[in-house]
């Protein structure tokens, strides 16, 4: 479930802006308006929608300009290297993040109020919460920040009987394969939540969603675990770049005899 650096969307100058951070100067970048019209985050995401995009390309949308030397993008992936990824960056503060480059007090407290937002909506009384009826569900949820990640990120997202968000839970970060799943770690808060079903969800850093051997054998023994539980399996996705697979629409790990 391993593969090389991932390569989302057609963000050329994010290898640049890392290099840059890496250096603690975001390199030269050219204006958004610049660019070719196909690779302008608003665009892109007015033409494939949000899930489609980078967690930088989605802050550049919410920051909206850059500076004279360096585009809005750039700044975004800047921010995103500085703090190592999205969940990091969330939990700094506005004086924090208005520290980086080219960010300042009003991008700062623009940012705060988008993560907010989103604590609020997993938050939601029972009767709010978003009610999983497809993988196209938890994709659209996940795969904007998940398919930016250059590392395996596993998570497993609890559900209630109506199959609601209850929550999302963060269990592996690194090389899934070198160091073996514990299927008892999927479970472990779905039990302490007495959550109804689980999805597993990981990502590919190649971009290609292609299940493994592996990401069978993991889906085959966390649907067995499941079943002795009662705790239902209900899919395992694979993100990749700006696509996934669901291995239960595929058949694969779902029954004693599935491949």
């Amino acid at each position: 479930m391993v593969g090389p650096k991932a390569v989302t969307g057609p963000l050329n100058g994010i290898s640049v802006a890392a290099a840059a951070a890496a250096n603690g100067v975001p390199a030269y970048s050219p204006r958004i308006r610049e660019m070719p019209p196909e690779e302008r985050p608003r665009e892109r995401l007015q033409k494939y929608g949000p899930a489609a995009l980078a967690t930088a390309e989605l802050i550049a949308i919410i920051w909206r300009s850059g500076t004279k030397r360096q585009n809005v993008l750039t700044l975004a992936t800047y921010a995103l290297a500085e703090y190592g990824a999205l969940p990091q960056l969330a939990r700094a503060s506005a004086a924090e993040l208005a520290q980086l480059p080219g960010v300042g007090p009003a991008k700062a407290v623009e940012l705060l109020a988008a993560f907010e937002l989103g604590r609020r909506l997993m938050t939601m009384q029972p009767e709010e919460r978003m009610a999983v009826r497809s993988p196209e569900d938890i994709a659209n949820l996940l795969m904007p920040e998940m398919a930016a990640f250059e590392q395996e990120h596993l998570r497993v997202v609890l559900l209630d009987t109506k199959h609601r968000v209850a929550a999302i839970r963060e269990i592996y970060i690194g090389s899934l394969n070198a160091s073996p799943i514990r299927v008892g770690e999927l479970f472990r808060d779905a039990i302490r939540q007495s959550s109804a079903a689980i999805i597993v969800v990981h990502n590919h850093p190649s971009g290609d969603p292609t299940p493994s051997p592996d990401d069978v054998q993991v889906t085959r023994d966390t649907y067995r675990a499941g079943q002795l539980l009662d705790i239902e399996l209900l899919d395992h996705i694979i993100i990749g770049a700006q696509r996934f697979v669901s291995l239960k629409a595929r058949g694969l790990g779902f029954s004693e005899s599935s491949g």
